[in-house]
């Protein structure tokens, strides 16, 4: 198996301005200055290594999730939880809310560790061949720092240059000249640098850096500034992806979730993590996506928490719309991304038959119902739910959820009963309290190369051969033997289908607040499919607001995003 990249938290005092003394605790290479020890070669390779940890803070872990899945067509809010704003679009969405505030300054902070180590590198003497590839890393991240933030925030203040003190002026440089000055050259670099594999596992690559080309592309094809020629850049950027590095469609969708398979033929790019780390505290991040998409199971019938069915932190609902996007008849998807059924594994809950039910003859009164082992819960699910009248969910022996009864639309068990997502599940935590997980988060694999071609094709008018894309995706998606009912013929492909089939492949990726921003549905289907969030939302909550601790320590004040002053 190759080697992973491991992520450094290395010394760099003199490179940021702001709480810096986490990560000297985290990891203290040396007791010497940043200035001097990222000018020798092995002080550079941490530098490098450094500049892929700011990634960490986002991607995985609740700021990201809750900043990509809140407040769009397929998920609104669960019970618990502190950032429900980002869903509910209320005014606690301002200046002040802690993700926002804390993914700009997190994203900067990655930025800046990129300039760093371009600026300290000038010095250096190693092969001119190993340096122009980790530049070209690091370029690779600083483009993709620039390309969240913009798609968050809109217009950003850009600096390509080190910053090394306290800094108080900011510019506001608009989406237009961030995609020309830094996103797309930054790209470019990286493409022509970066070797087609890489012997550590998670760094960036040639076809990472053309994926990240191509969708950023395809984003400004759809904004104001767009230019000529990028929807057709884009697509062949995805062809080269598809057909030039060997990678490949795992046969079954469900080996994708396989815990200990993230390193398969589907993937492009991941942000690393690692067992040893974050179970001996080395990492204080980790993935915990298994945290946040699960219902509350653990104070049900029969159950009790463990590790295997995950820590239920309920923060995430779908919403009525995700659910029915699949045919479960044809389609496998949303049975392989979805647990449905929990085993019993607490005999002190376990419910007993009643008189009344024996009375029916249902059961002997006064006996439990299951025995540790059996099924205790289940969730039938769209398409499902009607099979189950009352009159076989009272003789059933486990306890029986459908939409109809439990998680309807204006009931309190809504948001704490509903399907379970499973792609983030880790069983492999060392005790059912751990917050991290060992999964790497996946930035970029093969399903979604087709997926944003198709994009690129529908944009040039290519129906057919969109459709031909998604029909890869939704083969590989099918039931055995139902590979040409799943299929679809070109007259279906508009740019709706190609969001709702991206929900099908991708949900729960961190994708879907920038899919429907970038593709400028967002404020549409958010009316139409979530019914928290339709209540509030306005035209200019496709962009964050600016955070006001930038505006407070920026010389004259910085620009706010209209709509939050």
């Amino acid at each position: 198996m190759k080697n992973k990249i491991i992520l450094l938290t290395v010394i760099f005092l003199a490179l940021t301005t702001q709480s810096c003394d986490k990560f000297l605790e985290e990891q203290l290479v040396s007791d010497v200055s940043a200035s001097s020890y990222y000018t020798t070669a092995s002080g550079f390779e941490d530098a490098v290594k450094a500049t892929y940890w700011w990634m960490k803070p986002f991607f995985g872990v609740e700021r990201g999730f809750s900043m990509s899945v809140f407040g769009t067509d397929t998920y609104e809010n669960g019970a618990d939880g502190s950032h429900k704003t980002l869903n509910r679009y209320d005014g606690g969405l301002n200046p002040t809310q802690g993700f926002v505030r804390d993914a700009w300054r997190d994203f900067y902070r990655g930025i800046n560790q990129a300039n760093a180590v371009i600026n300290r590198s000038q010095t250096l003497d190693i092969p001119e061949s190993t340096k122009n590839e980790r530049i070209a890393e690091v370029r690779f991240l600083r483009a993709l720092f620039y390309y969240m933030l913009t798609s968050h925030y809109g217009d950003v203040h850009l600096t390509l240059e080190e910053t090394e003190g306290v800094e108080v002026d900011a510019n506001r440089t608009s989406i237009a000249e961030v995609y020309k000055q830094a996103i797309v050259p930054d790209l470019e670099f990286a493409i022509a640098n970066l070797p087609d594999k890489q012997t550590d596992f998670g760094r960036a690559t040639k076809p990472a850096a053309q994926f990240l080309l191509g969708k950023a592309l395809l984003t400004r094809s759809w904004k104001s500034f767009a230019e000529s020629g990028d929807e057709s850049r884009a697509e062949s950027l995805f062809s080269s992806v598809i057909n030039d590095y060997g990678f490949a469609l795992l046969p079954d969708y469900a080996d994708l979730w396989v815990i200990g398979n993230e390193q398969n033929a589907e993937m492009i790019f991941t942000v690393q993590n690692s067992k040893t780390q974050v179970d001996e505290g080395i990492d204080g991040e980790g993935n915990r996506g298994h945290l946040y998409f699960l219902f509350e199971y653990d104070v049900r019938p029969g159950m009790t928490r463990d590790i295997a069915n995950g820590r239920p932190w309920k923060r995430f609902r779908p919403t009525d719309f995700c659910l029915g996007l699949w045919d479960r008849n044809v389609d496998a998807r949303y049975d392989k991304s979805f647990k449905h059924a929990w085993i019993s594994n607490n005999a002190s809950t376990i419910p007993k038959w009643t008189d009344d039910d024996q009375a029916k003859g249902y059961g002997v009164s006064g006996q439990p119902k299951f025995t540790v082992g059996d099924t205790a819960l289940f969730i039938p699910g769209p398409q499902r739910d009607q099979l189950w009248t009352d009159e076989r969910i009272a003789a059933t022996r486990y306890t029986v959820y459908v939409e109809r009864k439990e998680y309807c639309a204006n009931c309190v068990n809504r948001e704490r009963i509903f399907p379970s997502l499973n792609k983030w599940i880790d069983p492999t935590r060392p005790d059912r309290q751990k917050e991290q997980g060992q999964r790497d988060f996946i930035l970029m694999r093969l399903g979604e190369a087709y997926l944003l071609r198709a994009e690129a094709r529908l944009k040039m008018g290519n129906k057919q051969g969109a459709a031909d894309d998604i029909n890869v995706i939704r083969a590989r998606g099918a039931w055995p033997g139902k590979e040409a009912e799943n299929a679809i013929t070109a007259d279906l492909v508009d740019i709706d289908f190609i969001l709702d089939e991206r929900a099908r492949e991708l949900l729960g990726e961190g994708h879907r607040w920038m899919d429907l921003t970038r593709t400028n549905k967002l404020i549409e289907r958010v009316r139409l499919h979530n019914l928290v969030a339709a209540q509030n939302i306005q035209d200019f909550h496709t962009v964050r607001p600016i955070p006001q601790d930038q505006i407070d320590r920026t010389v004259g004040g910085y620009p706010q995003n209209p709509g939050y002053n």
